[in-house]
């Protein structure tokens, strides 16, 4: 039962030059647009052929990641392994970041496929042979719906690559931050009555922000 694991509403977001209509369609065109579940995450998702991890300690990361490849939405046209930078910053009101995973979406034989990969992890964590991060042990207390508040980052900022590239595959990749665990909107409707949670929803949440893909697209 998918209701039970939906959270109350959402967010669309978009990169635009300035708070102009005409600015923000723009942006809506090419797709350099994001959603969140709710929380006010930042998320900025850049690819390209010559990025590397020295870039993310760049001043001009932004700058030189717009010049020198796609943002979000953009395509990718080549027959070399792209690099992603990927930097995803809490919403302070809101829990923090546990995780960012790239999601890698591509068709074999006519079958769409889809594999996940976790791509930064917060306190310190590495993602291990399965690409995935070690749980960072943050917990909510159902009784009050407090959260771990020792666990976590502020934010997550990496450099990836796709271990399993084929330069003939065609493949799109986006992006999906989660945040730590925090009560779901019906448990925290249940405490506010007085009553118990309702033993068919799930009382937790990972509130996240998924961004729209970059397409790798090879050439002959």
């Amino acid at each position: 039962n998918w209701f039970s694991r939906w959270s109350a509403s959402g967010y669309a977001a978009v990169w635009a030059e300035q708070n102009s209509r005409e600015a923000i369609f723009d942006a809506m065109r090419r797709k350099e647009t994001y959603a969140t579940t709710g929380t006010r995450i930042k998320l900025r998702f850049f690819g390209g052929f010559g990025f590397d991890e020295k870039m993310l300690d760049d001043p001009e990361m932004v700058s030189k990641a717009y010049k020198n490849g796609v943002s979000m939405g953009g395509d990718l046209v080549g027959n070399k392994a792209p690099g992603f930078i990927i930097w995803a910053m809490r919403d302070a009101m809101s829990a923090p970041l546990q995780r960012v995973q790239v999601i890698k979406v591509w068709t074999d034989g006519g079958v769409a496929k889809e594999k996940v990969f976790d791509a930064a992890c917060s306190d310190g964590g590495t993602p291990d042979a399965n690409f995935r991060c070690p749980d960072n042990g943050a917990k909510v207390d159902i009784s009050d719906c407090s959260i771990s508040t020792d666990k976590g980052a502020p934010e997550l900022k990496t450099f990836w690559r796709d271990p399993e590239h084929k330069a003939e595959q065609r493949a799109s990749y986006y992006v999906r931050v989660l945040e730590n665990p925090v009560c779901r909107w019906s448990t925290h409707d249940a405490l506010r009555a007085g009553v118990a949670p309702n033993p068919a929803l799930e009382t937790t949440i990972q509130e996240r922000a998924w961004s729209s893909p970059i397409w790798y697209v090879p050439t002959a």
